[in-house]
């Protein structure tokens, strides 16, 4: 859908420009009296909000490649807003944040944006209240929520109460957190509550050359003596990679367009599924290209070890090839990402070995445990993809809480009432296997390729496995050597070589002794058979027939799925 972007101008696209005569059609000439001059003066109040900026403020917003708060609403809005509260407060002072209804693609949105025109945007008790009673109604009529965040934060004049409106806001959005989403642009510098508040949502886009934190560089320098630029302590580079950000794009209008592209991925509210969306790609579609991707990687000279990008697969999977990543920037041994398959949105959650080979770290962990509570909140199904070695070992891995991050996403998985499914595309190993989505913690279905390796431990367990025989191969190694030593000194060769040739033979046939205990360990642990034969998988399915198999099973447990009522208090953070 090709989307028309407003261009940048003075003129509020939403403003009555022509002048107001308070007369009704067809009335007889008269003396306009106190009534019309009430109706003058009601007028210049609706009008406030629209006017409030002035062509002096509106040109340092443009100059700072910034748009105001009425330009982003055009882009965002298919009709004209319903503003709400047009102003409020002793003094009309609520103009420096916007609320409103807007219609997206048909659908209903609470919005809020801040004025950054009007005391740049910031916050005191009016705003505080304008706002909570936004997100009660969010929550109450059971819409999704986008906030313009344009805010320098709590108006300093208003002293005490500026924080109160800020805390209120906070306090609302609170409650409504896994009952409605909730979408968040990060514009121009927002610090302070300007932080606080849009991360409490749900997705949080930021366009390059943003900043958003709970200090400035100013109160830096000035508490620690540390000069820092506002990308070095706010910018998108920090953000997207500790997973406070979640896209990052390259500015206002990518924001607002990312905005459209999500609601169309995500439900209005946590008793509703997802947008069904037709499509003409069939289920049925052979997926060639896994098969290809994969005999290239495992018929190359590293074969099992050979890194394998897993969101090739993905996109195989997907309708027309079309998903959207989520925090594409961080961790990126882990993929996260919502898509559609025969038109059902369904969530990803994906190792990839292309990376670190798929290990899962405290980020990858945290990560996965986020995406997967919102997936289980606003009931969409989740297909995970199993390729990991297991969890990344390491002192630092254990000191920073590696044993937290993973309950973190175990907890997630076992809490899941939304149809989930396991593909084992290679290794599934240990602890990473065991809380990766399995039929004990709840999967609906499991199926693997034939490149499936799923074990206690990797090829690392033929030591455990196989200890006696290792050792008798030890031992018979040291016979060995001694005998080849006699042979050669008869022979009288001299001793230095003597005992190079005979220790090389040794080694050689050491070598091949514990390849075939690999194969071996291969043959008899490391592949599905024996998984399938436990029910730890229920079949094997071929690269080329992957669309289908999952597609089906999905649209089976669908038909059948509806919202049961949470187990306990559910919310979108861990």
């Amino acid at each position: 859908m090709t989307v028309e972007v407003p261009k940048a101008s003075l003129n509020n696209p939403f403003l009555e420009q022509q002048e107001m005569e308070f007369t009704v059609p067809g009335q007889a000439s008269y003396q306009p009296g106190l009534y019309e001059e009430k109706l003058k003066q009601g007028f210049e109040l609706m009008q406030r909000p629209f006017k409030a900026a002035g062509e002096t403020n509106t040109q340092k917003q443009h100059l700072k490649n910034r748009m105001t708060i009425w330009e982003r609403i055009g882009v965002l809005s298919t009709k004209p807003p319903t503003i709400l509260f047009q102003n409020w407060g002793e003094n009309l002072d609520g103009a420096s944040l916007v609320t409103a209804i807007i219609d997206i693609d048909g659908r209903d949105v609470a919005l809020y944006g801040h004025d950054f025109t009007v005391r740049a945007g910031s916050m005191d008790a009016t705003n505080g209240k304008k706002l909570a009673q936004l997100f009660e109604l969010a929550g109450k009529r059971k819409i999704p929520l986008v906030g313009l965040n344009d805010s320098a934060g709590a108006y300093v004049p208003a002293g005490v109460g500026g924080l109160d409106g800020y805390a209120e806001a906070f306090t609302a959005l609170r409650k409504i957190n896994g009952v409605v989403p909730s979408i968040m642009c990060m514009f121009g510098f927002n610090a302070g509550g300007g932080s606080y508040l849009p991360r409490q949502g749900t997705f949080m886009i930021q366009p390059k050359n943003t900043f958003f934190g709970l200090t400035g560089p100013g109160v830096v320098k000035s508490v620690l003596g540390e000069d820092v630029t506002p990308d070095e302590l706010g910018g998108p580079s920090v953000h997207s990679q500790s997973g406070v950000t979640d896209f990052v794009v390259d500015d206002e209008v990518a924001a607002l367009l990312k905005v459209r592209e999500l609601l169309k991925y995500i439900p209005d509210n946590n008793s509703q599924a997802a947008p069904f969306q037709p499509t003409s790609d069939p289920l049925s579609r052979k997926t060639w290209d896994v098969d290809i991707l994969l005999k290239k990687a495992f018929n190359s000279p590293t074969g099992m070890n050979t890194p394998v990008d897993i969101s090739i697969v993905i996109q195989q999977l997907c309708d027309h090839g079309d998903f959207l990543e989520i925090q594409a920037l961080r961790a990126r041994n882990t993929i996260t990402a919502l898509g559609r398959l025969g038109g059902h949105v369904v969530g990803f959650v994906a190792n990839n070995s292309a990376v670190s080979s798929g290990q899962i770290d405290i980020h990858a962990a945290y990560k996965n445990a986020r995406f997967i509570r919102f997936c289980n909140l606003y009931n969409i199904p989740i297909i995970f993809m199993e390729d990991t070695t297991g969890f990344l070992p390491g002192k630092e891995q254990e000191q920073d809480g590696i044993v937290q991050a993973g309950r973190a996403m175990l907890d997630a998985i076992i809490d899941l009432r939304t149809p989930r499914f396991l593909l084992i595309l290679r290794n599934a190993f240990g602890g990473a296997y065991a809380s990766f989505n399995n039929y004990p913690t709840g999967a609906d279905f499991v199926v693997a390729l034939p490149t499936t390796r799923a074990a206690v431990m990797g090829p690392a367990g033929v030591d455990f496995v196989y200890k006696k025989e290792l050792k008798a191969i030890k031992a018979a190694a040291k016979t060995m050597l001694a005998d080849e030593l006699k042979a050669l000194q008869t022979s009288g060769a001299d001793a230095k070589v003597s005992q190079e040739q005979a220790q090389s033979v040794v080694d050689s046939w050491v070598k091949t002794q514990q390849a075939e205990l690999a194969l071996r360990y291969e043959d008899e642990l490391m592949n599905p058979k024996e998984a399938l034969s436990l029910g730890s998988i229920s079949q094997i399915a071929m690269p080329g027939d992957l669309r289908q198999v999952l597609g089906e099973n999905m649209r089976f447990h669908l038909r059948h799925y509806q919202p049961e009522p949470m187990t306990g208090p559910q919310r979108e953070f861990h």
